[in-house]
């Protein structure tokens, strides 16, 4: 289970730390891919093989679905961890998720997300402010 909010800096070869207590979960491979709100997905392999069956059994007749299945799987690259704790995030994800020398890694339970620090900053504190909203529109869910 992923939870936590993590800063790293990227390297100019695009290397990015990795928290400790994620690495063995992503040691045995991962996907990096376009995620939603212009973030990067970062899942365990064995969690994305579920989610990429998933996405590829949608019907190719919508529009809608052959759009989120280019997104997500066009996008996906096998990462590895290297010695150090890191992994590269390769030049056209960081490019797609406007990723600079600063970066925050979310961790939301069967994922982590991958944010550049300063829309990460923006966002959290948008949904800071409206979290009761926020919470209220959810509770039919039983939230």
């Amino acid at each position: 289970m992923f939870i936590g909010e993590y800063h790293y800096t990227i390297d100019d070869k695009g290397r990015l730390s990795i928290p400790v207590g994620y690495r063995t979960d992503l040691s045995n491979g991962a996907v990096v891919t376009r995620g939603l709100d212009h973030t990067l997905f970062l899942y365990p392999k064995k969690q994305w093989e579920s989610l990429a069956a998933k996405i590829a059994a949608l019907p190719l007749s919508q529009a809608d679905t052959r759009a989120f299945a280019r997104l997500m799987l066009a996008g996906a690259m096998e990462v590895s961890i290297d010695k150090s704790g890191r992994i590269v995030v390769p030049e056209y994800l960081r490019t797609y998720a406007g990723l600079s020398k600063k970066a925050v890694i979310s961790g939301l339970y069967d994922r982590l997300e991958i944010w550049d620090e300063d829309a990460w900053n923006s966002y959290a504190a948008k949904t800071e402010a409206t979290g009761d909203e926020i919470a209220e529109r959810l509770a039919p869910l039983g939230l």
